[in-house]
């Protein structure tokens, strides 16, 4: 994507997203997430009923008089947008890729959080960490993490730094392991190379690396596809210690196939290819089951290890899902 075309992208996102923030995203956000703790605010005399634990005895003693401190909660936070990066992200069946509403869903959240005066920092990862930003406010700041996600992948001149795929996106599959992320159609592919095998993801790398900048508390919003394995202790880890929420981003086309006969598929990580035949009805109904399976599958194995989870399609709103989460957690504050 070139400089040109990033711009022009970051200000579409700023325009649609400003609106949404102003109008709902801001006070959902600010009702559910608070500060790690409580601050020291003042000295005041004392009267009866303060409890005496916040007795200020220096400042008594001085005086002659009892003082106690007083507290205000700690409003201000940090937080972590942990975003996959890998192939399979430039994947989108229709008008937006799952790049795309990455970009989309990092923009609502960074608004909303500068919006309350919180910081709001990023981390790109696909096999292993291709960007840190470390939190810091202010809406320059925001706009630079949106335009981040966006332009990763390409240099100033607008060529890709990753090799570009052989051949143009058409349509995609989840269906045996080593099957994903996929680009084709019948034309033959060339098989996987050394630089094309360390694009896969790896989500528990994303979470040991955020546990490691992350010396205080913050509220971790980790957005991918999900398509890694044996990540759960990395991310149970993470959450012991951080809020994290999962975001899983998909796409429609990944269950619902076309009868466009056979295909070739490349797998855009591993470079893995095989033929199918998209005619055949069986294979169509395998691939939605598979799909939706892996999908509830997953949301188990979050909800199993105490993780919120938000599931967001490039075909729908961004919006949408974010609020429902948002009240969701209000919900379970209040009782």
């Amino acid at each position: 994507m070139v400089t040109s075309e990033i711009i022009r992208r970051v200000k579409e996102i700023q325009i649609r997203t400003g609106r949404q923030v102003a109008d709902v995203l801001a006070g959902e956000y600010m009702s559910v997430f608070k500060g790690g703790g409580v601050e020291f605010d003042e000295v005041r005399p004392y009267v009866p009923g303060d409890d005496v634990r916040t007795i200020d005895w220096n400042v008594t003693a001085r005086s002659g008089q009892p003082f106690v401190k007083r507290f205000q909660e700690e409003r201000q936070l940090s937080l972590m947008m942990v975003a996959d990066v890998s192939a399979s992200q430039d994947f989108g069946s229709q008008s937006r890729s799952k790049r795309e509403i990455t970009a989309e869903l990092c923009a609502l959240l960074a608004f909303s959080a500068i919006h309350n005066d919180d910081k709001v920092g990023l981390i790109l990862f696909h096999g292993g960490i291709e960007h840190y930003i470390p939190p810091r406010k202010g809406q320059t700041h925001a706009l630079r993490v949106i335009r981040e996600v966006l332009a990763h992948g390409s240099d100033d001149r607008g060529t890709q730094q990753r090799p570009p795929p052989p051949l143009p996106p058409t349509w995609w599959t989840s269906l045996p392991h080593w099957l994903r992320h996929w680009r084709g159609r019948t034309d033959p592919t060339p098989p996987a190379t050394a630089q094309s095998l360390h694009l896969s993801t790896n989500i528990s790398q994303a979470m040991d690396f955020m546990m490691t900048v992350g010396k205080r508390r913050q509220v971790c919003f980790l957005v991918s596809d999900f398509l890694d394995q044996n990540f759960d202790r990395a991310i149970a880890a993470a959450n012991r210690k951080h809020d994290v929420i999962a975001v899983i981003i998909g796409d429609k086309g990944e269950e619902q196939w076309p009868n466009i006969g056979l295909m070739t598929l490349r797998d855009a990580e591993s470079g893995a290819i095989q033929v199918v035949d998209t005619g055949s009805q069986a294979f169509r109904e395998a691939a939605a089951r598979q799909e939706h399976e892996r999908i509830e599958g997953l949301r188990q194995r979050l909800a199993a290890l105490g993780i919120d989870c938000i599931h967001i399609d490039t075909t729908g709103s961004v919006v949408d899902p974010l609020i429902r989460f948002f009240r969701m957690r209000e919900r379970r504050i209040r009782r």
